[in-house]
């Protein structure tokens, strides 16, 4: 069974929209865990937007399923992971302008700085996996450079305008799929992805883990986070 990661940045996001107390994305992740969720996942930007160092901290003593810590190569940010030691890293591109992830970590054209970043992670005992574009050969240097894990994004098939590009988008998250796994790579997707357009993707042979976390939030405030999870478990067990 493919593993559900809920990312619950957005949770914080509207903490942050008033400076506030509230909703805490830590009560949130119980809830999501409550709800059926096998990992929680939170991104630590350089400008704290969202996530914070409190949450970070709280989530690695709370969260007894798996703790994603997503993160820049940056390394304040790295520190932060190797004292906090979250069950696995995942290495991000971030822009300050951006209003979230946009496409693939470019691993061939920073491959020093993602190679230093891995070294220390690692020798803080912490897995790292790298979230890259559907590429065969960033995810051919993911693994040369020690990668336990790639999360291929799934941006561009989840914002496919026709069917045509859709299936194409598609077909190249198979194709990657299938040469990591060739690699001995673990595979893990996200981006995008919702309660019409998941099935397809959990349908991929290999792929693990999703991590999910606009979809859900967005849904929860209207159900609630238990509810917003299972559903979308439903969602993925129905594609098998």
């Amino acid at each position: 069974m493919i593993r559900l990661g809920v990312n619950i940045d957005h949770v914080a996001t509207l903490r942050q929209a008033r400076r506030a107390l509230e909703p805490d994305p830590v009560h949130a992740a119980v809830l999501a865990i409550l709800g059926g969720a096998d990992g929680i996942t939170i991104h630590l930007r350089e400008d704290r937007r969202h996530i914070n160092d409190r949450d970070v901290r709280l989530l690695r003593q709370t969260v007894t399923t798996l703790l994603n810590l997503e993160l820049s190569v940056a390394d304040e940010i790295v520190t932060i992971a190797c004292d906090v030691k979250p069950d696995q890293a995942t290495l991000v591109p971030e822009k300050r302008e951006e209003v979230t992830t946009e496409g693939g970590l470019d691993v061939i054209a920073h491959q020093a700085a993602v190679a230093k970043a891995m070294k220390r992670l690692h020798k803080a005992g912490i897995g790292v996996s790298l979230f890259v574009d559907p590429d065969l050969a960033q995810i051919e240097l993911s693994k040369k450079l020690g990668a336990k894990a790639v999360e291929i994004q799934t941006a561009r098939y989840s914002e496919a305008k026709s069917e045509a590009d859709r299936l194409k988008e598609l077909n190249l998250l198979q194709e990657s799929t299938a040469f990591a796994k060739s690699l001995g790579l673990h595979v893990h997707m996200g981006h995008g992805l919702n309660y019409c357009n998941v099935a397809a993707i959990a349908q991929i042979p290999g792929v693990e883990e999703l991590n999910i976390g606009h979809s859900i939030v967005s849904r929860a405030l209207l159900v609630g986070m238990e509810r917003a999870v299972r559903e979308m478990k439903v969602a993925i067990r129905a594609a098998h």
